[in-house]
């Protein structure tokens, strides 16, 4: 056989079996699609780390927005003086009282279920992890899949830490059309005044490039094997 021609089979080969699996899917970092914000409260670890609530939020107030296709995470701010979010109360300079666990996602019911699912994107940047604020508290952001029970009382998870470059992390899925699948950014750290957060940083997020030449010639070369293969046996 010659070799060309085998390289370009086998290649084939490979691209077909990704395209025809009917359990798995892929999703991306998307900004027209329907992102959701969730905001769990508690306290900070010098007062037990308790839990205290939690309930929907409007992504912008999770200090989440898309500029673009990139997609902004940074420290959340609580426009609210009262000393329950700040000490001694809320202002320049003032402490973050409490521990925000904000949550930015994609929801579905029974869309992904029972297959793997897949979340990619590409970390363009990350000034955030390794800040602390005044009394040493710091940051952690991930990205997510979650996997919820029908009525959100247990759920399944993987996780991959926001470090430069492109991220992918998959989940099979339990096969419940009444799960609830999540997909996205997850930023855990101190609450800070609003005119403070500069200097803690953030993180940048966007989609995964589009394929490069060497992903398009694959492509050529399924074209080009599909045409000798149809070819081969005439007359």
């Amino acid at each position: 056989m010659n070799p060309q021609f085998k390289t370009g089979l086998i290649l084939s080969c490979s691209l077909l079996a990704g395209l025809g699996s009917a359990n798995a899917a892929t999703v991306g970092v998307d900004p027209s699609g329907p992102w959701q914000g969730f905001m769990n409260v508690f306290e900070t670890p010098q007062h037990g780390g308790g839990f205290v609530f939690g309930s929907s939020w409007g992504t912008p107030d999770l200090t989440a927005t898309f500029s673009g296709s990139v997609l902004t995470l940074g420290p959340n701010t609580v426009n609210d003086t009262n000393s329950f979010w700040y000490t001694p109360s809320g202002g320049p300079g003032a402490v973050g009282n409490k521990s925000m666990d904000a949550n930015i996602y994609i929801e579905t019911t029974g869309v992904y279920t029972g297959q793997t699912l897949t979340f990619t994107g590409d970390v363009l940047s990350n000034t955030l992890f390794g800040h602390v604020n005044q009394i040493g508290n710091g940051w952690n952001s991930v990205a997510f899949i979650k996997d919820f029970a029908p009525d959100y009382s247990s759920s399944v998870s993987v996780t991959a830490s926001l470090v430069n470059g492109v991220f992918s992390l998959s989940l099979p899925t339990i096969n419940d059309p009444a799960r609830h699948v999540q997909y996205g950014f997850e930023t855990i750290g101190p609450d800070v005044w609003s005119t403070d957060v500069a200097p803690y940083g953030n993180i940048q997020v966007g989609p995964v490039p589009e394929p490069s030449t060497f992903g398009l010639l694959g492509l050529g070369l399924l074209g080009l094997v599909a045409r000798r293969m149809s070819g081969k046996g005439r007359a």
